[in-house]
């Protein structure tokens, strides 16, 4: 994948960007593109997780964020927030856990930002809306999430940019990435594992790769940090296309090779105790003009993914 970066020759020092959640999707995408030499050589790396940080422990942030600051060669000049509670049907009886998490912790984070003057960048989802329009959601658009995953998510947001006015938000979609858990590597074991799959065709959205939302983070910063030309706030990224489970499902398993049948299937044939939104596309307008990030399809990201996913099975 394509990791060029532009970034103004302005000062020696490295932009020293601070990474919560190492172990999760984005974190590990980001902790790949830290060891690529043309993100090293301009960017220096410091990853967290817990239990090293607990991010609903105000006292840890506030101290993590002390003691960086007597290190002046190695101070935080970007915060980037990957961590979060993504047990979406979990979180409907976790709620306490789940507001801590998504909601508490962001703030926490932005605050101890404002303090230091460290930019911000928070991930949100498309769980924020209810899933009921008819063309893809823009930043502005009304809120209205239909699960507490997605409550304590706006919450995090609502927090967020109430608190430090150098905040990036930026809701995505449909992650997936070669780490961690996630739709892809499952679909990849049924597929191999089952007789044939059932999968939900009533939900519409635009599948994510993590390597992508990691790189368009990177590529955001420099210009993030740059007074004049800065721009704050929410923003929505996700692959460009459109699908459904079912359409994922069926291409990943071409991608893969497999011969599996797979039928498709509404919602209410697979109840699950959060309900989820049947339409989570995001519009990316404001993104690619305010940061000129060149976002690619669904299909080329997910081909590149599963190639990936197939060769370590291999």
């Amino acid at each position: 994948m394509e990791t060029h970066i532009s970034m103004e020759k302005s000062k020696d020092k490295k932009t020293q960007v601070l990474v919560i959640g190492r172990n999760g999707q984005l974190g590990s995408c980001l902790h790949f593109l830290s060891e690529k030499p043309e993100v090293s050589s301009e960017f220096a790396f410091s990853f967290v997780d817990f239990p090293e940080l607990n991010l609903t422990d105000e006292n840890q942030i506030v101290s993590l964020f002390e003691e960086n600051a007597l290190k002046p060669d190695k101070k935080f000049d970007v915060c980037i927030n990957a961590a979060a509670y993504t047990a979406v049907d979990l979180a409907e009886t976790e709620k306490e856990l789940a507001y801590n998490i998504n909601a508490l912790g962001p703030k926490y984070l932005a605050e101890a930002c404002k303090k230091h003057n460290v930019l911000l960048v928070h991930v949100s989802t498309d769980y924020v809306f209810d899933g009921n329009s008819a063309v893809p959601y823009r930043e502005t658009d009304p809120t209205d999430p239909v699960n507490y995953y997605g409550e304590s998510k706006l919450a995090g947001e609502n927090f967020v940019l109430s608190t430090w006015e150098k905040s990036l938000i930026l809701r995505t979609a449909w992650l997936y990435s070669p780490y961690g858990k996630n739709f892809v590597k499952t679909m990849l074991y049924l597929l191999e594992n089952k007789d044939q799959l059932s999968v939900i065709e009533d939900q519409k959205g635009s599948p994510t790769s993590c390597l992508d939302l990691a790189l368009a983070i990177m590529q955001m910063i420099p210009t993030a940090l740059d007074s004049q030309k800065a721009k704050y706030g929410i923003y929505h990224f996700s692959n460009l296309g459109e699908t459904s489970w079912f359409g994922f499902t069926q291409k990943i398993a071409e991608f893969a090779g497999f011969s599996t049948p797979i039928l498709p299937i509404t919602t209410e044939q697979y109840p699950t105790p959060a309900k989820r939104p049947k339409f989570s596309l995001l519009d990316k307008s404001k993104i690619r003009e305010d940061y000129n990030i060149r976002i690619p399809s669904w299909e080329e990201s997910l081909k590149l993914v599963v190639e990936i996913l197939m060769a370590e099975n291999q």
